[in-house]
């Protein structure tokens, strides 16, 4: 615990939260040393005082800077003071903390729980997706509430169900990661939201990075808004010698960022030798996609290198019971490594990470801050580093520009190349090979996504180089490798090899492979014994003489293109009828025909349908275009069946 009498460290000032004005009540004061806090942040000493002399704020702090005290001291003395001078009634709503995430609106009620239970006769209730919604309904019928903490939809799909809720007399909104939460598609509900709260009331914004689209919400929901902007100071080497400069930074003080360059087809080897040589620390590893974690996840347990580590994959479309458990069990470990997508950038505290790989780069660059401020957390100590291939160097400059500082790691020497081991994975288990085609299928199509397209130009791709740092065995055919003329160079094929003969390991899987390779050959014998006659063609004196004429390569090479572009074209109207509210997720999700539950924390262009490849010699079957889904309307096109060459 700190010493109010030390003088300040690290990202502490010397004001102590007793000191602050206007006071603090004795309750929440008891609070605060009982959780260790006595000293106030920079971020808490300027915020804290102004929500509670009723001013709106909009505060840019860097990640790990305590914005999550810096409002929960205020929102719980507004709500004291609210219910001191008349007690609350059953359904009625004081205060509400909205953020993007089910595991960050978690982790703000847990470290909000001693808070609340200083509140008298306050009832509080955690909202997030992957829980029963009738069960939730009907405790707030029966137990009524007073505070609500959740993710947008879940609160807005909460408010829209129950008219007794009354929130008439709220006293306090925050909204906790506000760029996250326009990001994701929510400003529709978000606004929805804002429009039954009355204007009379404290707003408190707080995000990272404030964005054009979060300056208009600014705009919208708060009143004369108080703007609160801390900045830490990061050193960085001068032109002369070893001198240092100060410069102003958006990460953490403590936080220790690199970058290093590497091939792709070397890329899996380095990462092995890089937690290997850090097996002893706290390590969170951050990938593209969904199918990117469960890829690696299978894989690098099997690596010879990693064995006995602890390792954790977490991403959106996991289940919320699971997603729990693997970040309780992660945050328990003393080491141990994380595998996960953007659902663990932002805001989440988890205990004592060392280190932060960024293996993929994001596709937005205000994510990459956030990711790495899952370390150096509170004036402590971190690093992090960012894995980039030689065509992908000048995002270095561009971060510097950014404010986000980057020295130079080389690469590991004499590494042991580890792509033979993930190749003999792959030929023992057909569900390995499998996992590996839709990473690399579902990275591809998330790079094509990138917001910094002139640095992360994906026609550029080294399709052959980074095929063999996912250890895969063929190359799959899509239509990005096809009809761009990508390079395949680098990729080493194997000889002889029958993807139809490798097996699952799990036999029940297996089985039912079996049972449906000999049901389709079953099929397809009985189709060429019938041969069914040819239907004669109808003459008459127009077209008779008119010869049908073969389209040219080029001809269907064109009118692929098209195909392809009008899909793009299409997907790219309704992403952006997302993003302005015009469409909610669910209607997105029907539209695209992903079809099922809206995932509401995450959105990535991840790859589902891609399992099931069967493949006999070098005779591919081509998927049709128009083949129906079972349940819906969509067709599926050409990226959607995949087959290997």
């Amino acid at each position: 615990m700190a010493n109010p009498a030390d003088p300040p460290t690290g990202t502490l000032t010397s004001t102590t939260f007793s000191d602050l004005n206007p006071p603090l009540s004795d309750s929440v004061l008891q609070a605060l040393n009982e959780g260790g806090f006595v000293r106030c942040t920079p971020v808490q000493e300027a915020t804290i005082p102004l929500l509670l002399g009723h001013k709106d704020v909009a505060v840019d702090a860097a990640t790990g800077s305590g914005k999550t005290l810096a409002f929960l001291v205020p929102f719980v003395e507004i709500v004291m003071r609210s219910c001191a001078v008349s007690p609350p009634r059953k359904h009625q709503v004081l205060g509400m903390i909205i953020s993007p995430t089910r595991e960050l609106s978690s982790q703000i009620y847990h470290v909000a729980e001693p808070f609340f239970m200083k509140l008298p006769k306050i009832n509080s209730m955690l909202l997030v997706g992957g829980v029963d919604i009738k069960s939730e309904l009907k405790k707030i019928e029966e137990e009524g509430v007073n505070i609500l903490v959740g993710t947008p939809g879940k609160l807005y799909d909460i408010m829209d169900r129950l008219d007794m809720l009354d929130f008439r007399d709220l006293e306090i909104l925050i909204l906790d990661e506000a760029d996250r939460l326009l990001e994701m598609g929510f400003q529709k509900q978000v606004t929805s939201i804002l429009a039954r709260l009355p204007k009379q009331r404290r707003t408190g914004l707080f995000s990272a990075t404030q964005t054009e689209a979060v300056e208009e919400l600014s705009r919208a929901g708060l009143r004369n808004p108080v703007r609160v902007e801390v900045k830490t100071e990061a050193k960085s080497k001068g032109n002369f010698g070893n001198s240092y400069q100060s410069a102003p930074s958006k990460t953490p003080l403590g936080l220790h960022m690199e970058y290093m360059i590497c091939e792709s087809s070397n890329k899996s080897s380095q990462l092995v030798a890089f937690l290997s040589q850090y097996s002893s620390k706290k390590i969170i590893i951050y990938f593209m996609t969904c199918a990117c974690v469960d890829y690696w996840g299978v894989v690098l347990p099997q690596i010879k290198a990693l064995k006995g580590s602890k390792i954790t994959p977490l991403h959106g479309k996991m289940k919320q019971v699971n997603r729990e458990k693997a970040l309780a069990s992660f945050s328990s470990l003393p080491s141990g490594i994380l595998l996960c997508t953007d659902v663990a950038a932002r805001g989440l505290d988890i205990p004592g990470v060392d280190w932060i790989v960024q293996y993929d780069p994001p596709q937005d660059p205000n994510v990459f801050i956030h990711r790495a401020g899952r370390t150096a957390r509170i004036g402590r100590q971190g690093s992090a580093v960012v894995f980039l291939s030689p065509k992908e160097e000048a995002y270095v400059e561009f971060l510097k520009l950014r404010r986000v500082p980057l020295e130079e790691r080389q690469c590991s020497v004499d590494v042991t190349d580890i792509v033979p081991q993930i190749r003999q994975a792959a030929k023992e288990d057909r569900d390995v090979m499998e996992k590996g085609v839709k990473a690399f299928v579902s990275f591809v199509r998330a790079y094509k996504e990138h917001h910094c397209s002139y640095i992360f130009r994906w026609k550029e791709l080294d399709v052959g180089n980074l095929a063999m740092g996912y250890g895969l065995l063929q190359i799959p055919s899509m239509p990005e490798v096809k009809h761009h003329s990508l390079s395949t160079d680098g990729f080493c094929t194997i000889d002889d090899l029958d993807l139809s003969l490798i097996k699952y390991k799990d036999k029940a899987r297996e089985k039912q492979r079996q049972k449906a390779l000999k049901k389709k050959e079953t099929e397809a014998g009985t189709s060429h014994d019938a041969k069914p006659e040819k239907p004669k063609k109808k003459r008459d004196g127009n077209d008779a003489n008119v010869p049908t004429k073969k389209k040219t390569g080029r001809q269907r090479r064109a009118i692929q293109s098209k195909e392809d572009y009008e899909e793009l074209e299409q997907e790219y109207r309704l992403l952006k009828k997302l993003k302005k509210g015009v469409i909610d997720e669910e209607e997105y999700e029907r539209l695209m025909g992903f079809g099922g539950e809206a995932e509401e924390d995450e959105r990535q262009s991840d790859v589902e349908n891609i399992s099931g490849i069967i493949v006999k010699g070098k005779k591919n079957k081509k998927p049709t275009k128009k083949s129906k889904q079972k349940g819906g309307s969509w067709k599926s096109h050409s990226k959607s069946g995949l087959t290997m060459r």
